[in-house]
């Protein structure tokens, strides 16, 4: 094996032409480069296409049993040092037993702990990560202190010292899972090793020379691991890309998932019950269960369910399944494309619940719990060359955060787009990420119709629209109710923010104090019980029954409200 190592280039800052010391129990692959003063201790692997360059800061150390993967670069600052376990100072250390995966960039000053795992793509820099830390993939660690066996989830930047002392613990599976790897790596580091040794090899391609010659004389026999491996697989390709995306963006936020079910009668009376607990925030893991789940319910309505549980309350609620789906354990792949509607299917395949009312109604429906949380709308859509390359346009950001303007708007947006891709966004304006990217039309699909703007006219006219929580939401008339018990939806939505730790209050108002927004308050409602909860709005209603009245949702912790909806009209 010849090594491609070299002496850092004499520079203003270091004339010491210091080369890499590397242990001969290490492998090092000739298609790497490790430049300057770089020591590799004993049993470490580097695998092909990795960059190690000590030519502006150093020294480097990486310490034994670690495993540098492909295209991993480590490089440092001429200025910055961080204390190794030597107590001397270094640009970089990587501690015993760790895994600098795929792709990753470590960029000093930068400490890394032993048996820690950083995923591919992610990148640290001028930071310090304890002993037993797992990153996992396309995340950024800078300029933080992270404490021991914390857990850094995918795609999170973490460059706040406050944000790195709230991230969770590593559990035990994530233990088990970094244990793996470093048993993997070893025993590929052993097996290069020997390919390149040709005593150590020579018995080994004479045992599958016999193997193969025994197998011809019995006939083609397919591997029963590969055979697990695919079937494995199998159970994550029935859920649509989208609804994996989504569970995968769920997870990387640090929520975990549930899934509730219900039939025909208990879907009418929002009488869901939980089908399941998902504890593991393993993408792999939660999938299969999800899939699992549709099928043990096929006939039946099912939805994906998004917890905060450091904030005990629902982040999403989704249906992903309705009746109409026929799902086979032998066919879940073609049948996923039917499970989620925020992925309208092809024309074909269609159920007949799926029109764009119905559409139209599910979004709004999303748009209702974002708001409802508190968080901003915006939508992006891209043709399809665009889609291929994820290079999706900003459509629009809405300021409002009135239900009414937020869907006349959207509406506006996919017939303004139709033929495209276009997704809703939500996003968090505290702390200025993404809370959901959800697709909700498709270039074969037809955009929701809506009548809010022919019969409004203008943007300002919409700004002062609501939608009745009669059957008819979209039509835009205000269609009064015929008596004072509240809509199924409204019941839905009590249910939804008692679930999330809000108050419920009602105001109400004649036409002229309608007109100039001066509402009054009705008696207040103290209990976080449905049923009482329900009797006070009615009461309520009954009450005023020639006026407006509508439902509020309260934050008793921020004191402020969440949701203004109007639930009766004169």
């Amino acid at each position: 094996m010849v090594v491609r190592s070299y002496a850092a280039p004499p520079t203003p800052w270091s004339n010491t032409l210091a080369e890499p010391k590397i242990h001969e129990t290490a492998y090092v692959h000739s298609f790497s480069n490790i430049i300057g003063d770089v020591e590799v201790d004993k049993n470490v692997m580097i695998a092909p296409g990795t960059s190690i360059r000590a030519d502006e800061g150093g020294p480097f150390y990486i310490s034994a049993g670690t495993t540098i993967q492909d295209g991993v670069v480590i490089h440092g600052l001429e200025e910055g040092r961080v204390i190794g376990d030597n107590q001397q100072p270094y640009s970089v250390w990587i501690g015993k037993n760790a895994s600098i995966t795929h792709m990753c960039l470590i960029h000093g000053p930068a400490y890394i702990g032993d048996d820690c795992f950083i995923g591919f793509r992610s990148t640290v820099f001028n930071a310090r990560i304890g002993n037993g830390c797992i990153v996992m993939m396309h995340a950024l660690v800078q300029d933080v202190e992270i404490p021991p066996g914390k857990y850094v989830p995918s795609g999170a930047v973490i460059n706040s010292q406050q944000q790195a002392d709230r991230l969770p613990d590593v559990q035990e599976e994530d233990l088990k899972f970094a244990h793996q790897l470093v048993v993997c790596n070893d025993a590929l580091r052993s097996g290069y090793q020997c390919a390149e040794d040709e005593e150590c090899i020579a018995p080994i391609r004479n045992e599958i020379t016999q193997q193969s010659d025994s197998t011809s004389a019995n006939g083609n026999q397919p591997s029963r691991s590969f055979d697990k491996s695919y079937s494995s697989m199998s159970s994550i390709t029935g859920l649509t890309p989208d609804l994996q995306q989504q569970v995968r963006q769920l997870l990387a936020q640090g929520y975990r998932i549930g899934i509730e079910y219900a039939d025909e009668r208990r879907f009418r009376t929002s009488s869901w019950k939980s089908a399941i607990s998902i504890d593991s925030d393993r993408e792999l893991e939660v999938m299969d269960t999800v899939a699992d789940c549709l099928t043990e319910h096929s006939g039946e309505y099912v939805r994906l369910i998004g917890i905060d549980p450091k904030a005990k309350r629902r982040v999403l609620e989704e249906i992903i399944q309705r009746p109409g789906d026929s799902v086979s354990p032998s066919a879940k792949s073609s049948a996923a494309s039917r499970k989620s509607y925020s992925t309208p299917a092809s024309a074909n395949n269609r159920p007949a619940a799926v029109s764009s009312t119905g559409k139209a109604s599910t979004i709004q429906e999303q748009v209702r719990g974002l708001l409802a949380q508190g968080y901003r709308i915006g939508a992006e859509y891209a043709d399809e060359r665009r889609f291929r390359t994820s290079s999706w346009k900003s459509a629009l950001s809405i300021d409002s955060n009135r239900e009414a303007e937020v869907m006349a708007e959207l509406i506006e947006c996919l017939n303004e787009h139709e033929g495209e891709y276009v997704r809703l966004i939500g996003i968090d304006s505290k702390v200025k990420r993404r809370v959901l990217e959800e697709i909700i039309q498709r270039p074969d699909s037809k955009a929701p119709t809506s009548t809010v703007a022919s019969q409004n006219g203008s943007s300002s006219d919409r700004s002062s629209t609501r939608y009745s929580t009669s059957a008819a939401k979209f039509s835009g008339e205000p269609a009064p109710p015929t008596d004072t018990s509240l809509t199924k939806e409204t019941v839905e939505q009590v249910r939804q923010l008692l679930a999330q730790g809000y108050k419920i209050g009602t105001e109400h108002a004649d036409k002229r104090r309608f007109r100039t927004g001066s509402w009054q308050s009705c008696s207040p409602i103290e209990s976080n019980r449905v049923s009482d909860v329900i009797d006070g709005l009615e009461g309520c209603m009954a009450e005023h029954s020639h006026e407006y009245v509508r439902l509020i949702g309260i934050d008793p912790a921020a004191k402020r409200r969440v949701l203004e909806t109007i639930i009766q009209k004169p």
